[in-house]
């Protein structure tokens, strides 16, 4: 890879987080924490909620307690900056924030930011086990499906250091810490493996370690390209995805669609402002990943291949699949041998989204969607997350529905999805 590329990787892994969200300032929300800790609603009782999106902040010492003799010194680290921000270093390399976490210690929340400076201020729920179990239980949530929240085991960091060695020995340690969370929690927390995508030798080794250790599926980006990687139309992935199929894992694509939307919005904008409408366009950017495994193949080659579209929303998804129908129409006749579903097959044989924020969808589109393919998620403890009030939503949104469709999105699904041990 040129140094021009290289460069290009390592400023945009520094961008994971616009810098101005860590800022002093947004609003506090306060919130009534006594109301928030009744447990499971009676609507629920017999359901085992699983959370499909929660971030897991990575601790301070994750790598550097774990790292062994010969990486000590050169795994990430984290450091206090002269503006009062916490950020991950390797040596002098900036890695970029700790991720998002707007919970605070004192259980409000911090609107118009993505986290506060320092994680001693936030709730130690993000990064704790212990803690994270006692919030889950205060909120109704049996089980959750958790993702990185730093990123500090981004592609294009690891592959900027030169040291191959050492980028895979990092991935590895998240994972190695990963299958930790899951014992420590009693199998009730499940992250979600990271691999070294950019070597294919070692990805599919790693790939087979995690399945070996328990974990429950992998996340990659949907545009690997992107670093330099070969897409998933290339033969590259061919084996690790023949693996996960075997092994009924699912492929998760989390807020990695297709599309930039920090190119979309208007000069000018507040902080705020602009990432309103970037948070917006990321869910609705799934339709992208969408698109593009429908549309390549892929799914004919790999029928028992599990993707999970990850804080993706629901309400947007009869408008994409009813528009590729159309497409399939209009554009793809000559593919007609390639593709031999259509998309709606596609999608109820492969896919799985999920909601949080939303009531239209919910109450309105489920059985349009199909009550097979969604999960229920809060974004614990990123901004937007559905924090507080998770159980009144549940009520609101699916209270009137038939009690198995209730168990079916609430649990069942995420635990065919997942391979959960419950």
């Amino acid at each position: 890879m040129a140094d021009a590329d290289t460069k290009e990787i390592a400023t945009a892994a520094r961008k994971y987080w616009s810098a101005e969200g860590y800022t002093e300032g947004g609003v506090i929300r306060e919130v009534d924490y006594a109301t928030q800790t009744g447990g499971l609603h009676p609507l629920f009782e017999g359901i085992k909620i699983v959370d499909c999106d929660t971030h897991i902040t990575e601790a301070p010492d994750l790598f550097t307690s774990r790292a062994p003799a010969r990486y000590k010194g050169k795994v990430p680290f984290v450091k206090c900056d002269p503006d009062g921000v916490e950020r991950w270093y390797v040596g002098d390399r900036n890695f970029g924030s700790m991720g998002g976490n707007v919970i605070r210690a004192d259980h409000n929340k911090l609107l118009g930011r993505l986290a506060f400076p320092k994680l001693e201020q936030a709730h130690p729920g993000g990064h704790l086990i212990k803690e994270r179990l006692e919030a889950m239980d205060d909120m109704g949530i049996y089980a959750q499906i958790a993702f990185q929240n730093s990123g500090v085991t981004q592609a294009g960091s690891l592959m900027s250091l030169g040291d191959n060695d050492l980028a895979v020995a990092i991935v590895q340690i998240y994972n190695d810490a990963s299958a930790e969370y899951q014992k420590q929690s009693g199998e009730r927390i499940f992250n979600m493996a990271h691999l070294p995508f950019w070597d294919q030798k070692e990805m599919e080794k790693e790939a087979r370690r995690c399945v070996d250790m328990g974990l429950r599926g992998f996340v990659l980006p949907d545009t690997p390209e992107r670093v330099g990687v070969p897409s998933f139309m290339h033969d590259y992935w061919t084996p690790f995805l023949e693996m996960i199929e075997a092994e009924s894992l699912p492929l998760n694509f989390h807020l990695n669609a297709a599309i930039d939307p920090n190119t979309l919005t208007w000069e000018g904008f507040a902080f705020e402002q602009t990432l309103s409408v970037v948070a917006t366009m990321f869910s609705i950017g799934n339709a992208a990943t969408l698109g593009n495994w429908m549309v390549s193949g892929r799914l004919d080659r790999h029928p028992k291949l599990k993707i999970g579209l990850i804080e993706s929303g629901m309400g947007w998804v009869p408008f994409a699949v009813e528009a590729l129908e159309h497409q399939f129409n209009e554009m793809l006749p000559r593919f007609s041998k390639q593709l031999s579903r259509r998309p709606w097959q596609y999608f109820r044989d492969h896919f799985m989204c999920s909601f949080w924020f939303e009531t239209i969808g919910p109450k309105q589109l489920l059985e349009t969607i199909g009550v097979d393919n969604v999960m229920f998620e809060t974004d614990f403890p990123h901004p937007t997350s559905l924090y507080p009030g998770v159980q009144a939503h549940l009520v609101e949104v699916l209270g009137e529905k038939p009690y198995e469709v209730r168990k079916k999105v609430l649990q069942d699904n995420p635990v065919r999805m997942y391979k959960l041990p419950f």
